[in-house]
């Protein structure tokens, strides 16, 4: 084989959307998209498709996701959209006396145990697949299991991050234990693959197998919750199998604003979809001829800005938020909130409304159902606790808690806490236009908005909107910009305060998949993200 460098790309490189009739997967994954392919080819709908594709990428890409994550998903089935919150809540020994005892007085911790939440994943494939799927459950995670029992190679980005990862899996894995565990379960023959290595894991495979078998009850009920239960009083967890047998996922109303003639939805609270739509209720206020310009730009950021501000101040579990979606919503807050907005950069604060790392993919299938679904470890591979010998890796979602109990997002046991993962869907008089998602954390609606705007206001295809360079808020008045991205806008937006720097890592802006339908014809329209080894698969 010729020697090559699979990380190396010298040359800008252009994707052509893609078009299909039958069926379409997109996500960040080629293994995962093929996955979900082969459940479509075999009669299987966008649901049986959205599962087989996230099962495979908790093998393929557990630099973003894993079996121990949470997952949300926007599904239109039968000309109506649903939502599935299978977000987790804080264990009953997960409280603020307990944080504190351990020496965390002011803020969660990100690694270990103790940001450690009832998972939600499995139980988001099961009752996925119990409403909707047409395939036996056990047949959907078939090509996920057969991925982790004979290994797959691994692709460029995913081997990237999960260097990246290792290195700070060394420091902050201060149990020595955990960290052994850890490096066993996701290394080969003592190393981090390297793209084009074989990567296994037998663990993994046994687990999703007993996940099939028992329509996930084994992980919350079962012998996968016995592990997950002996191994946290083993080694400190606050985890409990009771608190894994209390778990169940909600169907919500998903929640939406009109832009521009299209409906864009969200997932309700306690995800953060809602600043995506409070920053587009504050931009539709505006008319934007041209993308590439510092005062739209300027515009986008400074709306984002005070949306993710008031999300970061109100958004937690609905009973606990200080206002409702509505009042967030309203049109009199959004044009408030418009008003604070002027020529130069603004340091956000948070308003007064009225009273009154992940992974995402796209499916659709012939019959007009599409899934929008996104599954997390929250960061990277999360807590960095592996349960021994499954292949299970916990995310760390509490780590989002605050510990400030004036706070809507205060620790409580049993409580969800403020949510970074959104799927998004788009429709246009009742019919729908497509899924679509952005992944990477607190970039996720940063990057929704961008999309979102690139197609409605400018008309861009969905590979277009997906690879046009891309701009993120950090906080207070810095801005992250791609390097593709004038050099005038670059020096314009210094000039209105903004304090900017060039983005050196690709990946923290966002990796994002788009799937769009022709009511007319049925003819589906796909772009896959130009950041990470996305795809799509269609036929």
């Amino acid at each position: 084989m010729i020697n090559i460098d699979p990380s190396s790309y010298p040359y800008p490189s252009r994707r052509s959307t893609t078009y299909a009739r039958n069926g379409m997967v997109a996500t960040s994954q080629p293994l995962a998209a093929e996955a979900g392919l082969s459940m479509l080819k075999a009669g299987g709908n966008a649901v049986d498709a959205a599962i087989a594709t996230a099962a495979a990428l908790t093998v393929v890409e557990p630099t973003g996701c894993g079996i121990g994550g949470d997952a949300f998903a926007l599904v239109w089935m039968k000309d109506t959209l649903h939502g599935l919150n299978a977000s987790s809540f804080a264990p009953a020994k997960l409280t603020p006396e307990a944080i504190k005892a351990h020496g965390y007085e002011q803020q969660m911790p990100v690694h270990g145990w103790l940001p450690v939440t009832v998972p939600g994943i499995p139980s988001a494939w099961a009752n996925l697949s119990k409403r909707w799927g047409k395939l036996p459950f056990a047949e959907v995670l078939k090509p996920a299991i057969k991925l982790a029992r004979e290994g797959f190679p691994v692709s460029p980005t995913i081997s990237h991050l999960w260097h990246k990862e290792s290195q700070l899996m060394k420091v902050v894995l201060t149990d020595e234990r955990l960290k052994k565990i850890w490096f066993d379960t996701f290394s080969v023959d003592g190393r981090i693959p390297n793209p084009g290595d074989i990567f296994s894991s037998q663990g993994h495979a046994n687990s999703l197998q007993s996940i099939a078998d028992t329509h996930a009850e084994s992980f919350y009920r079962g012998e996968l919750a016995d592990k997950i239960d002996t191994f946290a009083r083993e080694t400190g967890g606050l985890i409990r199998k009771e608190d894994l047998a209390r778990y169940e996922p909600e169907w919500v109303d998903p929640i939406k604003i009109n832009y521009r003639g299209y409906d864009i939805w969200e997932i309700p609270p306690n995800g953060q979809g809602l600043v995506v739509l409070m920053a587009l209720n504050i931009l539709k206020g505006y008319t934007f001829d041209k993308r590439d310009t510092t005062d739209t730009l300027h515009k986008q950021i400074e709306a984002m800005k005070l949306a993710y501000t008031d999300g970061q101040a109100f958004i937690t579990q609905p009973d606990h938020m200080p206002y409702s979606v509505e009042q967030l919503l309203a049109e009199p807050y959004a044009a408030s909130r418009r008003a604070d907005i002027h020529d130069q950069a603004l340091m956000p604060t948070v308003g007064e409304p009225s009273k009154g790392g992940t992974v995402y993919l796209a499916t659709a299938d012939n019959e007009g159902n599409m899934v929008s679904y996104i599954q997390s470890n929250f960061h990277g591979f999360g807590s960095g606790v592996v349960i021994p010998g499954t292949g299970i890796g916990l995310q760390n979602r509490g780590a989002d808690f605050s510990l400030d109990p004036k706070h809507p997002n205060y620790l409580q046991p049993g409580k969800k806490t403020f949510h970074t993962i959104i799927p998004g869907f788009i429709t246009k008089g009742n019919q729908a236009v497509g899924p679509f998602g952005v992944m990477g954390a607190y970039m996720q609606p940063q990057g929704q908005l961008q999309v979102i705007t690139n197609m409605i206001d400018f008309g861009m295809n969905p590979q277009t909107a997906l690879d046009a360079p891309r701009w993120q808020w950090f906080g207070d008045k810095k801005i992250g910009l791609e390097s593709e991205l004038d050099t005038n806008i670059t020096h314009d937006l210094k000039e209105k305060g903004h304090d900017t720097e060039i983005a050196t890592d690709p990946t923290i802006y966002g990796r994002g998949q788009i799937i769009l339908r022709d009511p007319e014809t049925g003819v589906l329209c796909g772009g896959t993200e130009k950041r990470i080894d996305g795809t799509v698969a269609a036929y």
